[in-house]
This record gives structure tokens, C-alpha cells and sequence, in this order.
């Protein structure tokens, strides 16, 4: 008996705490965000699909509303991105003989607005919701490509003679939808474009170099990979470009397309005194502990 009292004693506290932790009522003001969907390269390379590519993405963050209508939110994306010249239509593409793959990480802090206000509180908003989306970010890409079943990845070797950075700023902007599915959950679906400030995700950009600028034979292989000049074991479409011939074109940076499903998590964290709907939405005029918010929303004494 003395055991049972004991053991009741120790996990009354752990059960008030689930309790409190999916409670309606209980303030949310932190969305806990989460969600895989697709990426999509757009460069001097085809990429495997036409308007999107289905190479795989996913993503966590973390969202605060600001206003009924204005939210903030900080997300790490994970996503790989791709492009080949044997998709290409093109015959002087396809002859080119490049390609790339880079498993690509960017970090971002964004700006979002909604169509539609939220309500008084966080689990009266709108069951259907528009919203567009704008921010900045960084990306770490790393382009890689296979020579006799082997990996390299290609900025080391520097194909066209220079050094790039693998580290650079986007910009991310788009449009979603957000479905309310339970009063804590969201299902949202968007679509974001991402402009880069490198022509560099695929190692291509300008023009060829001196292949006697390699010391590397690896390296002078993926500079013209299906050149019978460079590669004398090359086989298929081979090619003729020499020294200075256009390889890529600089005057248009690389960009991608990330295209997301999310579930949005309501975490419950306990409103400051005065504070109601999403915590940053309004403020009571009763500011006593003595008051607390009823199922409406409105505020009344305990």
C-alpha cells in the first residue's frame, strides 16, 4: 500500500505535465516545423526532370507570430541537388558531357505574411490560410561526379582554372498554403524560389582551360570529361572544344526550387501575465494573476 502511495506521488507531477502539454488553453507561441518534399537545379546542366526535379529535401524549423498576421522563422534544409548533359536535348549539351550531384545544406531566417488574420487565440485561426514568404539565407553545396566508380568532388580541382567558395548567401522567396488539421496541428504546403550569388553549384561557369594547366590527370579529366583531346579513352558523342571555348555562361547565377509538405507543431509555453491569443497578438487589460483565459477566449476571474 505504502508503494502505491509512493509510486502515485512521483508520476501525479509527470501526468499533469502531458496533461498541460496537449491542453487546448495552454499558451502556444513557438510552431515547431518539419517536412520533406523535392528540389530542383536550375544551371548550365539539364536537371533529371523538366519543371521539377524529384531529388529529396527535408527540412525543420522553428515559427513565431509576431502579429495576427506577420510570423518570423528560422529553418535548416537538407536537399540534393543534380544535373547532367546526357538529358539534355541539345546535341552540343549532350556532346559537352558534364555533370554534377552536391548534397547541399542552407540555413535561413524568413518573413511570412498570411491572407487571413489568426483569431483571438491560436487554435481559432483560419481553416484554410494563403501565405507568401521572403527572407535570406546561406547554402553549403559541394558539386561531386563519379571517374571509375569513384567520388571527387570538383572545387579542389578547380576544372576551370579557378577557386570558388562552396558557401554563399540566397534569397528565398514563394507562396504557401496552411491547412488547420487539429487545434495544435497544421498541414502546409509551399513552394520557394532561391536565388544564389554563385554560377558554381554545378562547377560550370565559363570558359575551358589549357589542359596543360593540369598537373592533375583527374583534374583534366573533369574538365572536359568527353573530349578525345583530353581524354584519350573517352568513348560516345566526344567533343572539340579547346582552350577558351564557352564552357558555361557567368552572365546567369545558378538557382533551385525547393517545393515542401510540413506539419506545423503548436508548442505550449506559458504566457507572461496579460498576454492571450498567440502570446503576441494582444494585450488584456487585466493584468492580475487572478484572471485566466475561458474556452472563448475572453478573459474571467478564477
Amino acid at each position: 500500500m505504502k508503494r502505491t502511495g509512493l509510486f502515485l506521488l512521483l508520476i501525479i507531477p509527470y501526468l499533469a505535465s502531458a496533461q498541460s502539454f496537449f491542453a487546448i488553453r495552454q499558451e502556444r507561441r513557438l510552431i515547431l516545423t518539419a517536412g520533406t518534399g523535392t528540389a530542383t537545379y536550375f544551371g548550365e546542366l539539364s536537371n533529371p526532370g523538366t519543371i521539377l526535379n524529384f531529388q529529396p529535401n527535408l527540412n525543420v524549423g522553428l515559427q513565431m507570430y509576431l502579429s495576427p498576421i506577420v510570423s518570423v522563422r528560422s529553418e535548416l534544409n537538407w536537399f540534393v541537388l543534380h544535373g547532367d548533359d546526357k538529358l539534355a536535348s541539345e546535341a552540343s549539351r549532350k556532346a559537352r558531357g558534364l555533370s554534377f550531384r552536391s548534397n547541399c545544406f542552407e540555413i535561413s531566417g524568413i518573413g511570412e505574411v498570411s491572407l487571413f488574420a489568426n483569431g483571438n487565440r491560436y487554435y481559432r485561426r483560419p481553416t484554410i490560410n494563403f501565405y507568401g514568404f521572403g527572407g535570406i539565407g546561406l547554402l553549403y553545396f559541394n558539386p561531386v561526379d563519379d571517374y571509375n566508380g569513384k567520388a571527387y568532388s570538383l572545387e579542389p580541382l578547380q576544372t576551370e582554372g579557378v577557386s570558388y567558395s562552396r558557401v554563399t548567401p540566397v534569397i528565398p522567396f514563394g507562396l504557401g498554403l496552411r491547412l488547420k488539421v487539429s487545434p495544435n496541428l497544421n498541414l502546409a504546403i509551399e513552394g520557394g524560389y532561391r536565388k544564389t550569388f554563385t554560377d558554381y553549384l554545378d562547377d560550370v561557369s565559363t570558359r575551358y582551360a589549357d589542359p596543360n594547366s593540369f598537373s592533375d590527370p583527374i583534374a583534366k579529366y573533369f574538365a572536359n570529361p568527353n573530349s578525345l583531346a583530353y581524354n584519350p579513352s573517352a568513348t560516345g558523342n566526344l567533343n572539340n572544344y579547346t582552350t577558351g571555348s564557352k564552357r558555361g555562361n557567368s552572365n546567369l547565377k545558378d538557382s533551385y526550387f525547393l517545393l515542401n509538405a510540413k506539419i506545423e507543431y503548436y508548442l505550449p509555453f506559458t504566457a507572461k501575465s496579460g498576454r492571450r491569443g498567440n502570446g503576441l497578438l494582444n494585450r488584456s487589460r487585466h493584468k492580475s494573476s487572478t484572471y485566466r483565459y475561458n474556452k472563448r477566449g475572453g478573459v474571467k476571474r478564477r
